[in-house]
């Protein structure tokens, strides 16, 4: 890794050879496949092993350990960086904000962390002459010449905190890890696009049998909430293109709620934005109109619109010709029909000197065919040659139609004159913004005819939008490859010593020789769960609970042939790390309990009780996000516990004073406490919400 450069000293340059230049993996088939028969602690020891160069030895950092993967890219090179850090030692907090709010708060804090990293200014570099990998080793080793430790290590800290490299993953011991960044072309990449980022990460994944990975899906594609956009042109986010799926949701949204959202959102039906002639148009009836007549499908659904509007961006993305969307395929009509159709469009044209809009010329031209081929022969007038000329299409900004004019020979300087009928990809991108902004996004949406429907919208694309933690599966617990002539084991481990319920400890995949036994079992178990926790470091496997005081002779595979699952007694015979590393929620504790149904932090602003300390979302207070937290909070709870006890402390009080005299403000004091129903003392203030 390249931590550091002494200017003072030129380092030397050699030539990148041929052999070596051939020799480097290439980035989209690296890495191989894996048999996927080993759990992830052992994989990435082996695959740093295999494939990478140690740049950052123990020796200097005992806390973080740095390797290097040089990969080739068409004429460039590719590095991704490995840094191994030591939960125990290192700067950084212990505990793992990613894993509260996903749902693995309840795991032990494990004993490493693996970062995987491809650094935005360093991630790719060309290979020529003044590139070379032992050159780059050079300049690296006068890092502990020209800076001092303290410098380097700061680094290096940040990098691990910096969210602008084109990929940031980490994986914990255990194989559960989470996606933290992902940038392509507009996130800074010179070459590699984003899906490119994410197929290498996916086939990381796989190959260092990494078992769940989740990401907080807070991506933007042009300026807009992609997670939202996506959903309702694809019916899933961006990242289920790999598998990532549902993972939690906030404000207690479930599963079924977030699929409900996206199937409302993505069939809401089109027609009532659609131009009817009862009514004038708007720029969203110009607009919806201008992108169908640029379509060979109707526009039915939200689904339809969007869909069409994201295969245009792609398509001016990857070629200079958008007009690959239309469709030279003639369905009900012969070519003969659309020919006379656009002669006589051209006559018309003739006729007027001004340029004619595409809703004026279909008018004039209604009579004479169907509305279907109408917009077929008006797709495709662009460009038409006659013999008083050819006609040009445009496309107006600022009226958004589609404008035909005919032109003699003279005046056609390019072949691009045929394709201004399309809007260029800058209009597109503002008519996206417009759409999503008018009928998708819930604070800027339009006025609706129906409210009802408006209020089904609003509620579809915020459930969306509070969607943001997707999570793959990638080696589920019962299902692992077969090794001929081994045993493969899921070892569960409850601690006698300890309350059940917490921590919540995932099982960890034991591989043994066939002939393992009984002893060799509970030894595997012991290291595996030594290795990955920290609180585990003097733990020991005692007993299979399921098979009682069994011989530590006896043979496995007649337990269990050859795989499945098994519960472990055991113990921790020191405290070491029992309190501070037994969840990676930490050591403090809280009660999550809002008025939405959350039970748990989901990583959204709350508030707590400043009588009962429970917490609640601010949002579901009516606390707007833009507004500060107030200083002193009282919930409705302790609102309604405070009215009750102050009601029947002013009752006792006033019945003992009718009793005790006759006089008229007595009587008139109790006659006031009946009528408001609830009697408070001058200095009790009481808070109905927030103070």
């Amino acid at each position: 890794m390249v931590l550091g450069v002494n200017h003072d000293r030129k380092p030397k340059k050699r030539r990148l050879s041929r052999s070596l230049e051939e020799h480097l993996p290439d980035f989209f088939g690296f890495p191989p496949p894996s048999d996927g028969a080993q759990p992830f602690r052992k994989c990435i020891k082996e695959f740093l092993g295999r494939h990478a160069r140690l740049t950052l030895p123990p020796s200097l950092f005992p806390t973080l350990m740095a390797w290097r993967i040089a990969l080739r890219l068409d004429l460039s090179t590719v590095s991704v960086d490995v840094v191994e850090e030591d939960v125990t030692t290192s700067r950084r907090p212990v505990y793992c904000d990613h894993c509260r709010v996903v749902g693995w708060s309840g795991h032990p804090v494990c004993r490493k962390r693996y970062h995987f990293i491809i650094r935005a200014d360093k991630g790719e570099s060309k290979m020529s002459s003044d590139a070379d990998a032992e050159a780059e080793a050079d300049d690296e080793a006068t890092i502990y010449q020209s800076n001092s430790c303290v410098d380097v290590e700061d680094w290096l800290y940040q990098q691990l905190d910096d969210n602008k490299h084109l990929l940031h993953a980490v994986v914990h011991s255990n194989g559960f890890g989470h996606l933290l960044t992902l940038n392509g072309r507009e996130g800074g990449s010179p070459s590699l696009a984003g899906l490119h980022i994410m197929d290498f990460w996916d086939r990381l994944s796989e190959s260092l049998s990494v078992r769940k990975v989740s990401v907080m899906d807070v991506s933007k594609k042009y300026g807009l909430e992609y997670r939202l956009l996506h959903a309702v042109s694809k019916g899933h986010s961006w990242y289920g293109d790999w598998g990532y799926h549902f993972g939690a949701g906030c404000y207690a949204l479930t599963q079924d709620a977030y699929r409900k959202a996206v199937d409302t959102l993505s069939a809401f039906p089109l027609s009532p934005f659609l131009f009817h002639s009862r009514q004038p148009p708007t720029r969203l009836h110009a607009v919806i109109s201008f992108y169908q007549s640029l379509s060979d499908t109707e526009f039915a659904t939200f689904k339809d619109l969007f869909s069409c509007l994201l295969s245009l961006l792609r398509r001016m993305r990857s070629s200079d010709h958008p007009h690959s969307l239309a469709s030279n395929i003639l369905c009900a009509w012969t070519r003969n029909d659309v020919e006379c159709l656009q002669q006589a469009m051209i006559k018309l044209l003739l006729a007027s000197a001004a340029w004619v809009s595409r809703r004026a010329l279909k008018g004039a031209m209604c009579k004479a065919a169907s509305s279907e081929l109408l917009d077929y022969s008006l797709k495709h007038l662009g460009g038409k040659a006659s013999v008083n000329g050819f006609v040009r299409s445009r496309f107006n900004p600022s009226s958004t139609v589609v404008e035909y004019r005919l032109e003699p020979w003279t005046s056609m300087n390019s072949i691009s004159d045929m394709d201004l009928n399309y809007p260029s990809k800058e209009q597109v991108i503002c008519d996206l913004k417009f759409l999503y902004e008018s009928l998708l996004h819930p604070n800027t949406m339009t006025i609706y005819k129906h409210q009802r429907m408006r209020d089904q919208v609003i509620d579809s694309a915020t459930k969306l939008l509070d969607c943001k933690q997707f999570m793959k599966v990638y080696k589920p617990e019962k299902m692992t490859v077969e090794i001929p002539r081994a045993i493969q084991l899921w070892c569960h481990v409850q601690l006698t010593d300890q309350p059940k319920g917490e921590p919540v400890i995932p099982p960890e995949l034991v591989v043994l020789p066939h002939n393992a036994t009984v002893a060799d079992l509970k030894s595997a178990a012991t290291q595996a769960f030594q290795e990955v926790y920290v609180m585990f470091k003097r733990f020991q496997a005692e007993k299979l609970v399921e098979y009682g005081s069994i011989a530590d002779s006896f043979t496995l595979k007649f337990l269990v042939g050859s795989g499945g699952s098994i519960l472990i007694d055991g113990k921790c015979q020191a405290k070491y790390g029992l309190t501070r590393f037994r969840l990676e929620r930490g050591v403090e504790t809280w009660t999550v309990d809002c008025t939405c149904g959350a039970k748990d932090d989901d990583g959204e602003r709350m508030l707590a009780c400043d009588t009962c300390s429970v917490w609640q979302h601010t949002r579901c207070l009516g606390i707007d996000s833009s507004n500060a937290i107030p200083s002193k909070f009282v919930c409705m709870r302790c609102t309604n516990s405070y009215q009750k006890t102050d009601y029947n402390s002013a009752k006792q009080s006033n019945s003992a004073s009718l009793s005790s005299t006759s006089s008229c403000r007595g009587k008139a004091n109790a006659a006031a406490t009946d009528a408001c129903g609830l009697g408070l003392t001058s200095n009790l203030t009481v808070a109905f919400d927030v103070l």
